[in-house]
Formats: C-alpha cells, sequence, structure tokens
C-alpha cells in the first residue's frame, strides 16, 4: 500500500514524536511506501527515518521553494513547481492518506482530500490519526458539520478517526481489503 502521510515538518516534542516514529515503523515492517512532503527536517524526517529504517520505500513530493530540504535518498523524490500540484501529485502516488498533527499546510492537505471524497472524485480511505487529543477540536468541528447538515455524505464515510498508530493501520488496511 502506498500511504501519503500529510503532517508537521516542525521540530516537535516527544508526545508527538514517538507516535510519527511508531505508525512509521509499522509502514515500513508491513512493506508499505510512504508517500510524503519529501522534507528531511522535522516530523517529516521522523516519519521518513522510522520508514526507512523499518525497510519500507520512500516516495517524496516536494516543491520548489522548499528543494533544499527534501530528502536525499528517497526511493523517489518530484519537485512540483507549487503547492496546488504537489498536493494533487501526493494524492496521483497514494492508495490512502493519514492525517498526523501539523500545521496550516496539513489542514490544507487534509480538508482538500476531504472535499475531493465529499464530491466523489477519490474514494481513497482518509484516517485522521489524533495524537495526544491533537485534533479533539477538529474532531468536535466536522461532527457539528455532520449534525448541522454541512455534509452531504455521513461523516463516517468522508474520514475516520484513530487515537494510536496501530489503529490508524488497521482502519487503511481494513478498508483497501489488506492491500
Amino acid at each position: 500500500m502506498r500511504i501519503c502521510v500529510f503532517l508537521s515538518a516542525a521540530e516537535l516534542d516527544d508526545r508527538y514524536t514517538r507516535p510519527a516514529r511508531e505508525f512509521a515503523e509499522l509502514i515500513g515492517k508491513a512493506g508499505h511506501t510512504l508517500v510524503w512532503g519529501g522534507s528531511n527536517v522535522g516530523l517529516m524526517k521522523v516519519v521518513a527515518d522510522g520508514v526507512q529504517e523499518a525497510g519500507g520505500r520512500l516516495v517524496g513530493v516536494s516543491v520548489g521553494f522548499l528543494a533544499n530540504r527534501a530528502r536525499p535518498g528517497a526511493d523517489e523524490m518530484v519537485i512540483a513547481h507549487d503547492l496546488a500540484e504537489r498536493k494533487k501529485l501526493l494524492l496521483e502516488k497514494a492508495d490512502a492518506v493519514v492525517i498526523m498533527v501539523g500545521g496550516t499546510g496539513t489542514l490544507d492537505e487534509a480538508t482538500e482530500i476531504l472535499e475531493l471524497k465529499k464530491h466523489g472524485r477519490t474514494d481513497k480511505p482518509v484516517v485522521l490519526l489524533n495524537t495526544a487529543g491533537f485534533y479533539d477540536g477538529l474532531k468536535e468541528q466536522f461532527r457539528r458539520m455532520e449534525e448541522e447538515g454541512f455534509l452531504p455524505r455521513p461523516l463516517a464515510e468522508l474520514i475516520g478517526f484513530a487515537e494510536e498508530p496501530a489503529a490508524a493501520l488497521a482502519y487503511l488496511e481494513e478498508h483497501l481489503g489488506g492491500a
């Protein structure tokens, strides 16, 4: 399975890096491929290191203005012209999506894939890994959108929620038939 992970390139503390590394090791040990923003810094580096060290493949999609941060030694690295092309390529190269902790860029990527799913433009499974309760507020907002009629499809058809790395991977495997 080619798993796209949307996440931060920020340097973060252990409450975020430990679960990210755990998820990365699960990807690698299962023989899956990481599709990610290609950066070799912060949480992006933690995940790439974990996948590679556990035997998984790395497919990066960086963007021109961040190319100096691209990871050397990835199995594949593409440099997109802009952020819109980057998102498009990340999704094209992936079978499934995991949303990990991140800032505005991660939120932008997350809402784009959910919008595509909402309109039936993709059926890729998407799971939000809610590390340390980081996305509790966002989960509540999504539920409110559903309850108040802002979503034309049930929330459960758009996204799954996981509190732990193993549950996130299990969700993807279940929704792709163990791909």
